[in-house]
C-alpha cells in the first residue's frame, strides 16, 4: 500500500503564493503520473494539474499561468507552486498517484487552501 501525504496548505491573502508538496511512499515513484485535484463542498472534484512520467504537464484553464506542477523523483515528491492566488482557488487540495493506466492509484487526505483577505 502506497501512502500519499500532502502538505503546505494554509491561509493566504489574494495575490499571495503557496507551495504544496505531495510525497508518495514508493520506490516506484518515477513510474507514477502525479496529479493535484481540488474539492469544494457541493461541487465536483476538479483536476487542477498533472505531470506524467516524462514530465509532460497539463493544467485546468483557470490556473494556467499561475500554477506550476513539478516532480522530484529522487525525493518521491510532486509539488504545486501556486501564485497569484484568488478566492476562488479556495478548496481542499488532494494529491493523486496513478500507474498502469490508472488501474493502480492512490489518494492523499488533502490539504486545505484558503484564499481570503
Amino acid at each position: 500500500q502506497v501512502q500519499v501525504v500532502e502538505s503546505g496548505g494554509g491561509l493566504v491573502r489574494p495575490g499571495g503564493s503557496l507551495r504544496l508538496a505531495c510525497t508518495a511512499s514508493t520506490k516506484l515513484f518515477s513510474i507514477y503520473t502525479m496529479a493535484w485535484y481540488r474539492q469544494v463542498p457541493g461541487k465536483q472534484r476538479e483536476l487542477v494539474a498533472l505531470i506524467n512520467t516524462v514530465g509532460f504537464t497539463n493544467y485546468t484553464d483557470s490556473v494556467k499561468g499561475r500554477f506550476t506542477i513539478s516532480r522530484d523523483n529522487a525525493k518521491y515528491t510532486a509539488n504545486l507552486q501556486m501564485n497569484s492566488l484568488k478566492p476562488e482557488d479556495t478548496a481542499l487540495y488532494l494529491c493523486h498517484a496513478a500507474r498502469n493506466n490508472g488501474r493502480v492509484n492512490y489518494w492523499g487526505q488533502g490539504t486545505q487552501v484558503t484564499v481570503s483577505s
